[in-house]
């Protein structure tokens, strides 16, 4: 992701975040590691005969 510290400041003044100056660091060091951890994910082979999951519904929870 390209400048990620604009990034983080627009999306924080769009949810009405208070964002202090000395925590966009650790913010932005989060923000890195989940996108390295999502990117994973995304990248992830799989089979061409894999099917997507039924869609779950909590309704039909045996109890």
């Amino acid at each position: 992701m390209k400048n990620i510290e604009k990034y983080i400041e627009i999306t924080a003044q769009l949810i009405n975040l208070q964002l202090q100056p000395e925590h966009l660091p650790g913010v932005v060091e989060n923000l890195e590691k989940i996108t390295a951890i999502a990117q994973l994910v995304i990248d992830f082979p799989l089979p061409p005969e894999i099917e997507p999951a039924p869609k779950f519904d909590p309704e039909k929870l045996e109890h």
